[in-house]
């Protein structure tokens, strides 16, 4: 048997440890910011949803499972945001018959009609945002948002946010359900990045009933059933 010489280990060695450092991910930096709106008169910010994409790079793709619960004739939450791929469950915990649906293209979606006690889930492989409503209840809405990466959250009341980047190059857009997505570039270092306010504008949004699954207005009993 041939032995191998204490050199060669040590050689060896030295190499497989490189290798490991190699491989080791960099490490991810908290990177602050925040999001001012502009309303109108009177009028309250919807929450806005805060995404980032490598510009340098491949994005990071972690999709979840999460859940959006049809309660009080509700969504719960109305705002979410979740990466590429992720599935959403729609459970229903009211006494009553639920239809989720969504017109929102590139993926529109009808659940159709389910009881108490069930949930049915959808699966969301291409990146956008999607108005869910429900087609029995009109004040039933909510705002999905399919990030095209990992890196996705909703900003707090106040408009603050944060997401754990690697260093490197990123587009950071912020986007509501009335207000167009606004976007700036910044480069994350060891201890973080500097990132200027992200301005949205929903003064010029115009809320105007939705249409029902089927492209018509709702019946005006839906409307009193409240």
């Amino acid at each position: 048997m041939m032995l191998c010489s204490r050199g060669w280990l040590q050689g060896l060695a030295g190499m497989l440890a490189g290798l490991a450092l190699w491989a080791t991910p960099a490490r991810a930096e908290p990177v602050k910011g925040t999001i001012t709106t502009r309303v109108r008169p009177g009028a309250l910010a919807a929450r806005p949803v805060v995404y980032a994409e490598r510009i340098d790079g491949p994005s990071a793709s972690r999709p979840g499972d999460f859940a959006v619960t049809q309660k009080g004739k509700a969504f719960s939450p109305r705002v979410l945001a979740v990466p590429l791929g992720s599935s959403v469950s729609f459970p229903n915990e009211d006494p009553i018959f639920h239809n989720v649906f969504s017109l929102s293209l590139p993926q529109p979606f009808d659940l159709g009609l389910y009881r108490a006690g069930a949930a049915k889930t959808r699966t969301f492989t291409e990146p956008a945002v999607y108005f869910v409503f429900c087609n029995i209840h009109p004040q039933m809405s909510a705002f999905l948002v399919v990030s095209p990466s990992a890196w996705v959250d909703t900003a707090g009341p106040d408009g603050s946010w944060s997401l754990d980047l690697p260093p490197g190059r990123y587009r950071i857009t912020a986007l509501s359900e009335r207000a167009s997505p606004v976007a700036v570039e910044v480069t994350v270092k060891a201890g973080g990045a500097d990132v200027p306010a992200l301005a949205l504008d929903e003064s010029v949004a115009v809320t105007t009933p939705h249409l029902n699954k089927f492209g018509k207005p709702y019946p005006k009993a839906a409307y009193a059933d409240k």
